[in-house]
């Protein structure tokens, strides 16, 4: 059994990576119905929450239903990193978690994010402070060093794990790679065995088959996975995988309409959390993720992005039972 602190996570948990302007409380939703065993924020910025700045605030929201869920954090300075957890700590989510990989330039250009990989002096520093300011299980994500000369992940897992952190994810790629490339595995799988460790090791990185899921698990012996872009219009994964490492064989992939009714779930959920303008807006974005590979979808995609009424979206949800329907569609259509 898996465990964050006193948070049973079972034999081999699946965590949802948090991923900016994806994993809002709408998505969370459908990746929890189908299996996530574990679920994060999108990043919070520190500044924005100590500003109270309506973004940033907003991202707090946590319900009952995605439990266990844990805040990301980041930022650059110390201080305002307390703060923000003792406001964060103030929402009781499950857990704290610090992001100490995000490569985008607009963060690390600030000190935040995969930033303090070149400082692992200033990243313990801050993790203790962290710890010592919540009376939650306090996590960290990151990755396995700035560059390729400074991969040193193996003694900054054990200088995290010294000053109080109860779990670990990591990225199997350094900040300059980005996402190019092959995710390396190889640096997950020393933290994971070397013996000083005792905390979980998630690992991270183009987990997006049940066959690679089961292939890292046996091979690096990882505690549990952190599925991200493999999970965009595709939650079904979590369920995939789970049954694939427990019982070795295939579970049936989702049905169009399982994909229909997910993503009519997720755009109710998003006009619930977000309202009827936002919610729909931002909806845009997914619909061609859960209709992959379906014939001529483009035109329904453009109909969709372009409408500004939840009337005649359900039009066209109806349109496409309708065509999932005929007799002839769903033999020529692979997903």
């Amino acid at each position: 059994m898996v465990k964050i602190g006193d948070i049973s996570l079972g034999e081999f948990p699946l965590l949802l990576a948090p991923m900016e302007d994806v994993s809002d409380p709408p998505f969370r939703y459908v990746c929890k119905q189908h299996g996530a065993d574990l679920m994060y924020t999108e990043f919070i910025s520190s500044e924005g929450l100590i500003r109270d700045a309506a973004k940033s605030t907003q991202k707090l929201d946590i319900f009952e239903y995605e439990r266990p869920v844990g805040i990301q954090i980041f930022g650059s300075e110390i201080d305002s990193m307390v703060e923000a957890t003792k406001i964060a700590s103030s929402v009781n989510p499950d857990l704290i978690d610090i992001n100490y990989g995000c490569p985008v330039k607009k963060v690390v250009c600030k000190g935040g994010g995969a930033a303090i990989l070149t400082n692992p002096k200033k990243m313990v520093a801050m993790t203790k402070a962290i710890v010592e300011a919540t009376h939650l299980p306090v996590t960290v994500k990151t990755r396995l060093g700035w560059d390729d000369q400074t991969k040193n992940i193996v003694e900054v897992a054990e200088r995290l794990q010294d000053v109080g952190i109860k779990a670990l994810s990591i990225h199997g790629r350094t900040r300059v790679q980005l996402y190019k490339g092959d995710a390396d595995w190889t640096l997950i799988g020393e933290v994971k065995n070397n013996p000083r460790m005792n905390i979980p090791i998630f690992g991270n990185g183009d987990i997006d088959t049940p066959e690679k899921a089961l292939e890292y698990k046996n091979r690096y012996g990882v505690d549990g996975v952190m599925i991200g872009r493999a999970s965009i219009g595709n939650p079904w994964v979590f369920r995939e995988i789970k049954h694939f490492v427990k019982m070795g064989q295939h579970i049936a992939g989702p049905t169009l309409f399982e994909r229909l009714e997910a993503c009519k779930t997720h755009l109710d959920k998003s006009l619930e959390w977000k309202g009827p303008i936002v919610g729909l807006v931002e909806m845009r974005r997914h619909y061609a993720n859960y209709f992959k590979g379906i014939p001529h979808f483009k035109e329904y995609r453009m109909r969709l992005v372009s409408c500004t009424d939840v009337n005649e979206i359900q039009d066209i949800f109806n349109e496409l039972e309708l065509l999932f329907n005929s007799p002839t569609f769903e033999a020529v259509t692979e997903i």
